[in-house]
């Protein structure tokens, strides 16, 4: 028997690459067979994984056939390596992914002080810079996620294997990107996502594109400033103004897509009805008055008092607030012809018709000349 051992310890050397079953898993090591070997082989903890293990039952069971690389050939025992066969193979594979750009997908084994640890049969590190496109403040819950990874840098001497999730992100978001900007066309109306807001307006999402609704598309009435009308993350409406697939500029208009102020405006405003508006603007024959958000009906100068007057600012002011009735309506036009003045006339019957003779005195006209005859007799 000595000599049988004799005989196949000298047949393996070091560095040779043998097959070996798990026949038993121990805390600190793994005790394999070795086909065509009598001699024990025992794979150390330290020689299971690149990475730190724990206990042994963490990288492999009992049964499991695994590759592993004569590491030191003792008297009765093989000193054997699955670390140093998995390294060779990783290194092979982690080249050519490097060269090609290739991107794969890996287990996160752990969370380290700087960023996440991955094993791919040596130690992937991927920075904390390199993990997403964005900002990550904790990253606790990473670990046992499975992620893909582009190699960026590599160095065998160093046994340095950098990885980046966040390349692959950043170049799936690129691709959709210039898919989005190849076909959207103008006068498109899309949902998109409001991403985020600035004081000359608004980036909204559209598919990988952020589009810019400048504060003057934001809506019909006048706007101070877009939280007045949106806010982040809210799913918008909008419409394609311009594209410009050069510098990568979409311009867009929520105000397009809603209804406009003058839209059904007979039905909100009648002729012949009172409504309230402010003075906006003054020209030579007439004021504008704002009746509706977006919507203004002129006050002719010969419609704005009974008084002859050169101009609008003798009897109005910029701001005020009038009563005026509606004339007519023209939405095809979007006009609306207002007046003031027969509103004055209307106030002039109602004084009048108002106006009752004084009953104080308890007698009426016919009283008093019924008084007089009865003295004159």
């Amino acid at each position: 028997m000595d000599e049988m051992n004799q005989i196949e310890v000298k047949e393996l050397q070091i560095g040779e690459l043998v097959q070996g079953t798990v026949r038993k898993v121990e805390e600190k090591q793994v005790l394999v067979d070795i086909e065509g070997s009598k001699l024990d082989g025992i794979v150390p903890i330290s020689e299971l994984s690149s990475l730190h293990v724990e206990k042994a039952s963490d990288v492999v069971s009992e049964g499991d056939v695994i590759d592993l690389k004569v590491k030191k050939v003792e008297e009765d025992a093989l000193i054997l390596s699955k670390r140093l066969v998995d390294a060779e193979k990783a290194w092979q594979d982690l080249e050519s992914k490097f060269q090609t750009g290739e991107v794969f997908e890996a287990e996160i084994k752990d969370v380290v002080k700087g960023g996440l640890v991955v094993d791919l049969g040596v130690r992937g590190f991927i920075p904390a810079s390199l993990v997403e496109p964005f900002f990550v403040e904790d990253f606790t819950d990473y670990k046992g996620r499975t992620l893909t990874f582009k190699v960026v840098e590599l160095d065998k001497e160093k046994n340095r294997v950098i990885l980046s999730h966040r390349a692959v992100v950043e170049e799936e978001q690129q691709a959709k990107k210039a898919d989005v900007l190849a076909s959207v066309q103008p006068g498109q109306v899309l949902e998109g996502k409001v991403q985020r807001l600035t004081d000359f307006g608004v980036f909204v999402d559209i598919g990988g594109v952020d589009g810019l609704v400048h504060i003057s598309q934001l809506s019909h009435e006048h706007v101070d400033k877009p939280s007045d009308v949106v806010a982040e993350g809210d799913q918008v409406k909008v419409k394609v103004l311009s594209v410009d697939r050069d510098t990568e500029k979409v311009s867009l208009s929520i105000k397009e897509t809603l209804p406009g102020p003058w839209e059904n405006i007979s039905e909100k405003i009648k002729v012949g009805s009172v409504i309230e508006g402010t003075v906006k603007r003054f020209k030579t024959f007439g004021a504008f008055v704002e009746v509706l958000p977006g919507v203004e009906g002129l006050v002719h100068i010969s419609q704005i008092s009974h008084k002859h007057i050169k101009s609008p600012q003798e009897v109005l002011s910029l701001g005020q607030t009038v009563s005026a009735k509606v004339l007519d309506v023209n939405e095809a036009d979007n006009r609306i012809s207002l007046s003031l003045k027969e509103l004055e006339e209307v106030a002039k019957e109602e004084d009048y018709s108002s106006y009752k003779p004084e009953e104080s005195s308890g007698f009426s006209f016919g009283d008093v000349i019924g008084d007089q005859l009865k003295k004159l007799k």
